[in-house]
């Protein structure tokens, strides 16, 4: 596996390569992030794997400063996965003295997330175009359990014509249900206990309203399920899984997407209906 953290050596790796895959990633890699992996070298793709923690997506009073780093980790599990190129470039490559551009994302940023968040989409937004200016893949992958960003890079890249595949890869769980994420392990092991909440929440609720039951009145359940498991709902909702509109009744194809406050760590799921 090559590393590069320059843009001439991303470039001198490149062209070895051939069409690549991207998998873009801020470290604190999980069996999620290896399925990302997987299911480029699935497509017969070499694979270029960034790691990069990018300050814009958080806001002022977000974990930045918190999120976890394992460099040598992160790398070592990479090449274990067979990973061809680690792309890692530090603030200064990313955002260079003198860079004055951001993208600007409305339709299905403009809620959710994006409320709760604001400014985050953006950030999201504006690394990933500057990440496929930089590797030019042919294909992205992206993780499903941010169900939310998935549907704004999907928005941005035909929005501005970027001949990127962009390819979302199921969410993967322990055997509880929990969704992995690398926020995790700042569960204590009461609130790990009570993690597995969410999903059965969520889960219920999507087999209720698959049903035909009052989506509402479902929803409600599900949130005071979250409750008694001593979780915070910061939004639990059933919507139009392309555009992120709320939806009052069952259209598919549709989701039941949710974050909640678990001591310090936020948790977010979805799960289709």
């Amino acid at each position: 596996m090559r590393i590069a953290r320059t843009l001439p050596q991303l470039r001198e790796a490149l062209e070895t390569l051939g069409p690549v895959g991207l998998v873009p990633t801020m470290g604190a890699l999980h069996a999620g992030h290896l399925s990302l992996l997987a299911a480029a070298q699935a497509a017969k793709r070499a694979v270029v794997a960034s790691i990069f923690v990018n300050p814009t997506q958080f806001g002022p009073n977000e974990d930045f400063a918190r999120y976890p780093r394992d460099e040598a980790g992160d790398l070592a599990k990479l090449e274990a996965a067979g990973c061809d190129l680690a792309w890692l470039p530090d603030v200064a490559v990313m955002y260079p003295p003198g860079a004055a551009s951001m993208i600007t994302v409305e339709g299905p940023a403009l809620r959710w997330e994006g409320a709760a968040r604001p400014g985050h989409f953006a950030g999201v937004a504006t690394v990933v175009a500057k990440l496929f200016g930089q590797v030019r893949p042919a294909a992205a992958y992206f993780g499903e359990k941010d169900w939310q960003q998935v549907q704004v890079i999907r928005r941005m890249v035909e929005d501005l014509l970027l001949p990127v595949e962009v390819v979302p890869v199921a969410i993967m769980r322990e055997a509880d249900g929990l969704a992995l994420s690398s926020r995790n392990r700042f569960l204590s092991p009461a609130e790990r206990a009570a993690s597995p909440a969410l999903f059965a929440a969520l889960t219920e609720a999507a087999r209720r309203i698959g049903a035909g039951e009052d989506v509402a009145l479902c929803l409600e359940a599900a949130k005071a399920a979250l409750r008694m498991a001593e979780m915070a709902p910061d939004y639990l909702a059933l919507v139009q899984a392309q555009s992120m509109e709320p939806l009052a009744a069952l259209a598919r194809p549709a989701r039941i997407l949710a974050a909640a406050k678990l001591g310090s760590v936020r948790l977010l799921d979805n799960v289709p209906v």
